[in-house]
């Protein structure tokens, strides 16, 4: 545990950007700041720069230089942490902290929604996962990654549009107003969106993913499927955790808000706000502060592998 004048460094580490946060002992916040991705899946190196840049940022914010770096606990949840190898380079990297404990970013989430308590939330982002807590042990449900998994996510949502709109290039469906926009994005040259498309990566193709809202609320019938048949991806995982006795239960991400409305009845009447947000979960993490018997993610049972907290 810390001791006075620790300081204490919660990282939630996403696809699409990467946010930090400093606390005083007494759970404070100095200072808060944002980088770009921060994900295995573009790379060690790349994460963890995004992961420092932000950390750099916060601490500008707080007043600390780098120096104070060897008295400050750090709770990092990053994504694609389950990827393999991704432990091992982790465990290597040369850190300035007095400590770092590495979960993921979909049980940072957890924590911080559910205050540590037993709890599940589904993570509807630029990916979507449904991770959950139950005595000690994490449900991980989906996730595997875009384009595999993450069905209901915004680079799902993104890669189906950009693939109708390819269709509609072709005449072989209607151009609706949603479909001719994102067209347009590619000067209405199918070969430019294919070149694109060589390139893309899952936060690519999510930015897509709020025109697809747009446009489904104002009533484009193919925005429409589209989002409902994500609402429904979003909704099974939902289901899950319920059939799993877990009533306790959150939504979260980049498309929370927008995707809510789209649900169930039944599952907008079950859905709490979360208590807080990812890096408040990492920051429990880093404080070891978790309503648990105990945090053994290490020798934990998921429902698909998952790399555990580790310290490094």
């Amino acid at each position: 545990m810390g001791t006075k004048g620790t300081r204490y460094l919660g990282i939630d580490g996403g696809g699409t950007r990467c946010r930090a946060r400093i606390e005083d002992e007494n759970g404070t916040a100095l200072g808060e700041a944002s980088s770009g991705p921060a994900t295995t899946r573009i790379g060690i190196d790349k994460a963890w720069r995004s992961i420092m840049e932000a950390t750099e940022a916060a601490a500008t914010q707080a007043g600390l230089s780098r120096e104070d770096f060897g008295q400050m606990l750090a709770g990092i949840g990053l994504a694609g942490i389950g990827r393999r190898g991704a432990k091992a380079a982790l465990s290597k990297i040369a850190h300035p902290f007095a400590s770092v404990d590495f979960i993921s970013d979909g049980l940072a989430a957890c924590l911080g929604a559910h205050s540590g308590a037993d709890g599940a939330i589904v993570v509807a982002g630029t990916g979507s996962v449904g991770v959950g807590l139950v005595d000690a042990r994490e449900i991980r449900l989906a996730g595997y990654g875009f384009p595999v998994s993450d069905e209901g996510s915004g680079a799902d949502i993104g890669l189906q549009v950009v693939r109708l709109a390819l269709r509609a290039a072709d005449r072989r469906r209607e151009l609706t107003p949603l479909l001719a926009e994102v067209l347009g994005a590619f000067d209405h040259d199918p070969y430019q969106a294919v070149a694109w498309s060589e390139q893309a990566r899952a936060t690519d193709y999510a930015t897509f993913a709020p025109i697809v809202m747009r446009h489904a609320n104002q009533g484009d019938p193919v925005g429409r499927r589209i989002v409902e048949r994500a609402a429904d991806a979003i909704g099974d995982l939902l289901d899950l955790f319920l059939a799993r006795g877990i009533d306790r239960l959150s939504l979260v991400g980049g498309l929370a808000d927008a995707m809510t409305p789209w649900l169930t009845p039944d599952l907008r009447a079950r859905l709490k706000p979360p208590d807080a947000d990812a890096v408040a979960g990492a920051l429990l993490v880093a404080r070891e502060r978790l309503n648990l018997p105990t945090l053994a993610l290490t020798e934990r049972e998921t429902d698909h592998e998952q790399a555990p907290k580790f310290r490094v």
